[in-house]
């Protein structure tokens, strides 16, 4: 591209093409931006929003009308469409649900659904501890029946020798 007359400065070298007067005056160096405030921030922190804000936000943006009303709440939370694209996708595959408390893959400790599968085996346990109980309790009230009953029968029959009658086909004892 040749240069035209507009471009070159009164020495014919080239104008440094400049849009804002700050340009001029800013340097790398400098800790303050041309606004005045500071240049960078030290530190970045990711945003981390929970469920229940996720579920306000979209509640909030479905009950938007008028013209307008979607990007001014964008703009008031500092937020972009594609968030509430991904968090709409997350609330259709159930993935965003409030929480009632700790949620899964929380620090230390189980999560709740490793709490409910630990609540419902609790739950079986005890049923199956109630019925070996009844169990139990009815065969120690055998036991005690049957001890009784043997000992009422030794004391009413008299003791009755006990001897095998020879078969026909036997040969008779020798003595």
């Amino acid at each position: 591209m040749a240069p035209t007359k507009s471009s070159l400065n009164g020495r014919g070298k080239r104008k440094a093409l400049v849009r804002t007067e700050h340009a001029k005056t800013w340097h790398i160096e400098d800790p303050e931006a041309p606004d005045g405030g500071p240049r960078y921030h030290k530190s970045s922190m990711r945003r981390v929003f929970s469920a229940d804000y996720k579920l306000a936000i979209l509640a909030e943006y479905d009950r938007c009308t008028e013209k307008g009303e979607k990007g001014a709440l964008l703009r008031r939370e500092g937020l972009y469409s594609s968030l509430v694209c991904d968090w709409r996708r997350q609330h259709r595959q159930g993935l965003l649900k409030a929480a009632l408390g700790r949620t899964d893959g929380g620090r230390g400790g189980p999560s709740l659904s490793e709490m409910a599968k630990l609540k419902a085996e609790n739950e079986r346990l005890k049923e199956q501890l109630a019925k070996a109980r009844v169990v139990i309790e009815v065969q120690g009230k055998v036991h005690a029946l049957l001890d009784e009953l043997s000992k009422s029968a030794d004391s009413v029959l008299p003791e009755i020798p006990f001897s095998i009658p020879p078969s026909p086909s036997s040969p008779p004892p020798s003595e």
